[in-house]
């Protein structure tokens, strides 16, 4: 199903013995000792876990003073494992901040910062947005509305494969996704989240997020498509910027 024409919907308990001490009388005539048994011992309290390092991030220099909408080739491989990223969309309705799993899909992740770095989805727009299902944007095309015939069939000039067996799914609102056209190797720059669980294109599309703050700005959006197509006269979001930022 090609996703440019994507119209579907998805931690014993121990007992204490006390040892009772007693004194014999040898005798009769000798008065018995009374005697005091000993304290029962106290559990120490346990010690309290220690508190998750608090991550602080910064953002990352861009690559380019305008942006740059084609390339010759994939871009290196040039994350850091030891380090984690966040992406910040800035549309007109809002931001949103995405975190951007690096472990799971290295490849989504380093292409889409790196197309964000060079300013390359500045101005584009959420061109096909679906009630109950998903907001999907990154098309170089969707920047300039004399060409919206042909919105949803962008590339940056490269493509790559799928990261599909990372064991991440679309279960849930929230999740950020790569888009692709048939192929599994038709990736590039677009990508969509979804707005409800869309669990029937797991092990399909690649995730590669997830909303950390602004899902509220996607149930914004205008929606664009429902399931039989455009719907006329709807205006579609602009993504005015994106924003990289790294762990420190």
């Amino acid at each position: 199903m090609p996703f440019h024409s994507l119209n579907g919907r998805s931690l014993t308990c121990a007992a204490l013995l006390g040892a009772v001490l007693s004194a014999c009388a040898p005798a009769a005539s000798r008065a018995a000792v009374p005697v005091t048994a000993p304290a029962t011992p106290q559990t120490a309290a346990p010690a309290p876990a220690p508190a998750a390092p608090v991550v602080s991030f910064e953002a990352m220099p861009f690559l380019s003073d305008a942006p740059v909408r084609s390339f010759q080739a994939a871009p290196p491989m040039t994350i850091d494992p030891a380090r984690r990223y966040r992406a910040i969309l800035k549309t007109s309705q809002g931001e949103v901040t995405l975190d951007l799993n690096a472990k799971a899909s290295p490849v989504a992740v380093n292409n889409f910062m790196f197309l964000a770095r060079n300013h390359f989805y500045d101005g584009t727009r959420f061109h096909r947005v679906i009630d109950g299902f998903m907001a999907q944007g990154g098309d170089p095309f969707s920047a300039d509305l004399a060409k919206q015939g042909v919105w949803g069939t962008g590339t940056p000039g490269y493509n790559f494969s799928a990261e599909i067996m990372n064991g991440l799914r679309f279960d849930r609102a929230g999740v950020l996704g790569m888009a692709r056209s048939q192929s599994l190797s038709s990736q590039g720059s677009q990508f969509f989240i979804t707005v409800a669980p869309a669990d029937f294109l797991s092990g399909q599309y690649t995730v590669f997020g997830q909303v950390l703050a602004g899902q509220d700005v996607l149930d914004k959006l205008n929606r664009t498509y429902s399931g039989s197509g455009p719907i006329p006269g709807a205006v579609a979001e602009t993504l005015i910027g994106v924003q990289i930022l790294q762990s420190r």
